[in-house]
C-alpha cells in the first residue's frame, strides 16, 4: 500500500540523478533554516520538503540525522574559512561571519563548547577538529598585538568567541545578534557586518 503525503503541500518533482549536486546544496541549506527555527530534533521531512525533494533523496546523501548535521556544521566552518582565506579579511569581517552563524545555529553554537559536546549528532573528535579549524581561521586574521592573541593568554581568543556564544540568545535571530553584538562591544572587540560569507 503506497503512503500518501500527510502535507497540503504538492509532491517534489524528480529532478533525476543531474540534479545530485544540486539536490545535496539545496538540502544543506533547508537543514540549516529548518535548524535555526527548531533546532536539531527538527523531523528530517521537513528539511526534504523545505529543500524541494522527497525523503528518499535526502536519505541517498544523508543515511541518518548525524550524516546532515554535521554538512551543515562543516559548511559552517567553510565559509568561515573562506571569508579569512579573502583577498582582503579582517578579523573585524571575520568575527561579523562568525556571529552570523552564532545568531543562526544552535548546533554551531555547540560546535564552539567542543569540549562539552555530547555524542549524539556528532562525534566529539569531529567538533573538535571543526573547532580548531574556526580558531585557525580567526588566528590567521589577528593584526599583531592585537588584545586576543596576547601570547601569555593564547585561550583569550576562543574564549572570547564561547563567551560571545554564550549570549547570543533569544526567540528571534535580531535579538540573538543585538546580545551577540553587545557582548563583542563589551570585551572591546570590532566587528564587521553580521552576515554570511558569500565569495
Amino acid at each position: 500500500m503506497t503512503q500518501r503525503p500527510t502535507s497540503d503541500e504538492p509532491r517534489p518533482a524528480n529532478r533525476g540523478p543531474g540534479a545530485a549536486a544540486g539536490n545535496r546544496a539545496a538540502l544543506v541549506t533547508a537543514a540549516r533554516e529548518i535548524y535555526a527555527v527548531h533546532g536539531l530534533d527538527a523531523p528530517l521531512s521537513g528539511i526534504a520538503r523545505r529543500a524541494g525533494v522527497g525523503q528518499g533523496v535526502l536519505y541517498r546523501h544523508f543515511p541518518d540525522r548525524n550524516a546532515i548535521a554535521a554538512a551543515v556544521l562543516e559548511e559552517n566552518v567553510r565559509q568561515i574559512e573562506q571569508a579569512a582565506d579573502a583577498e582582503d579579511a579582517t578579523l573585524a569581517g571575520v568575527l561579523g561571519v562568525v556571529t552570523w552563524h552564532l545568531t543562526q545555529s544552535a548546533a554551531f553554537i555547540g560546535l564552539l563548547h567542543a569540549d562539552g559536546v555530547s555524542g549524539r549528532f556528532h562525534a566529539h573528535a569531529f567538533a573538535r577538529d571543526l573547532s580548531e579549524r574556526v580558531e585557525r581561521a580567526l588566528r590567521r586574521c589577528l593584526p599583531d598585538g592585537h588584545r586576543l592573541g596576547a601570547p601569555d593568554a593564547p585561550d583569550d581568543l576562543m574564549l572570547a568567541v564561547a563567551m560571545v556564544s554564550g549570549a547570543a540568545t533569544g526567540p528571534t535571530r535580531e535579538e540573538r545578534e543585538h546580545r551577540a553584538l553587545a557582548a563583542w562591544r563589551l570585551l572591546g572587540v570590532t566587528v564587521g557586518p553580521v552576515r554570511p560569507f558569500e565569495g
